[in-house]
């Protein structure tokens, strides 16, 4: 049975839908409240609604949230604002940004994966996740009976035959759907069912290691999903809807996969650091543009970071690796090797840094005005995880802690819906 499927998606119709820019919006798990209500004002039918729905003080078992996303989605769905395609379809998505000045497009494409021990493929997440975030996911998907954002999921294709097909058969079309988003990433999608190119996809992916970039939560809960579906029936086929897991998949040999670093706020933290000579060459750096600059160099051969605080910035050069083995916890050679394991066990255990203490952004001007603005004791810079590192940690079945890579840009949601009832 093949890996991935073509499917009938669910997604907004144009001919109902003028303005694509007011009903898209980003995934959940990206979403400030203010951002929240600035979505909700946009348009009637932005797909916050369905995304992430708010709560009420009135709410309770029989009306709250999630009954109203499931009210909201039956409605759209009646009126037309929402249409499910007629034939099943793969969907190419290409993302065109800029990273200080510089143009970049990430091209993918949607479609169904199959979980199960038969999927013909094996599927490696990196990252641990959240109880309470897969309650939600879970609680909103069941309420629905549909999946609403793709996991992100990077394969390889060194012989560019999924790019060779959109380039020849799918880009001289117009794109079903094409908006900007807030960050100016531009987002196009396109319809491809020919069922000659998808089975050529099919077998690109036949047999593969595939890692998870983003959505472990959404992938844990796909499989959670599909646990209680089977539990429920008599006769499983092994075709059912709840058997498939909504993806976007990307190339991981292609040079525009971006990885940002996630930075460390820390909002207590020690003046005395003494301690830090213990482990670390340390520089005292000029401004934040020579961090970024000198940071980056450094970690192409060292474990290093950068650490912002009140009395100026530093580069932090790890002085010997033999530490890590002696003072890294961490049960593999991979995860200790990590930055972010490093700082942890050499620095934020080491003066009782709690876990809650500590924030995550991948924007460095954030963490830096975090600490000017007195909410944050210091800020450490890190480089970017590699998609190298990545992949080995994940084969060796060891998990990276939440917040460890930023997979840029994101995929955008209410691009296409995945009915799993």
């Amino acid at each position: 049975m093949a890996a991935i499927k073509a499917f009938q998606a669910v997604y907004y119709n144009p001919e109902k839908i003028k303005n694509f820019n007011e009903v898209m919006c980003p995934p959940y798990d990206v979403i400030s409240k203010e951002q929240q209500d600035e979505y909700y004002k946009t348009s009637p039918y932005n797909f916050i609604r369905l995304e992430l729905p708010k709560e009420s003080s009135k709410d309770n078992a029989r009306e709250n949230r999630y009954t109203r996303a499931h009210k909201t989605f039956e409605d759209w769905l009646s009126k037309g604002v929402l249409v499910k395609d007629d034939t099943p379809a793969i969907y190419y998505y290409k993302q065109e940004y800029k990273i200080r000045g510089q143009k970049h497009s990430r091209l993918g494409f949607i479609s169904l994966m199959k979980m199960g021990d038969d999927a013909g493929v094996k599927i490696y997440p990196h990252e641990n996740t959240h109880a309470s975030a897969k309650t939600d996911r879970l609680t909103l998907w069941k309420s629905l009976k549909a999946a609403l954002s793709c996991i992100f999921v990077c394969f390889s294709d060194k012989q560019k035959k999924v790019e060779t097909i959109f380039v020849k058969e799918v880009s001289t079309k117009k794109p079903l759907i094409d908006v900007v988003d807030h960050d100016k990433v531009r987002h196009m999608l396109w319809r491809m069912d020919n069922p000659e190119h998808i089975a050529t996809i099919e077998n690109v992916l036949d047999g593969q290691q595939l890692f998870i970039a983003d959505g472990h939560h959404r992938f844990e809960v796909a499989q959670e999903y599909r646990r209680q579906q089977m539990k429920s029936r008599t006769r499983i086929t092994g075709n059912e809807p709840f058997n498939y897991v909504m993806t976007y998949f990307t190339n991981m040999e292609s040079p525009d996969l971006q990885i940002f670093p996630m930075h460390r706020i820390v909002k207590q933290f020690p003046t005395q650091l003494d301690f830090l000579e213990e482990y670390f060459r340390i520089d005292k750096i000029k401004n934040k543009e020579d961090l970024l600059i000198l940071l980056a160099k450094a970690g192409q051969n060292e474990h290093a970071f950068g650490l912002y605080d009140r009395t100026g910035i530093r580069l932090l050069r790890l002085k010997n690796k033999s530490l890590i083995d002696k003072l890294v916890q961490g049960s593999t050679k991979e995860y200790r090797n990590l930055d972010a394991s490093i700082l942890k066990s050499l620095v934020f255990d080491r003066v009782g840094v709690a876990s809650e203490d500590i924030l995550y952004t991948k924007d460095m001007e954030h963490a830096t005005s975090m600490v000017d603005e007195k909410m944050a004791d210091a800020a450490f810079i890190m480089n970017a995880v590699q998609i190298k590192q990545l992949r080995a940690i994940a084969l060796t079945g060891e998990r990276m802690p939440p917040k460890t890579t930023y997979f840029y840009p994101k995929v955008l949601s209410g691009l296409t819906i995945h009915k799993m009832g």
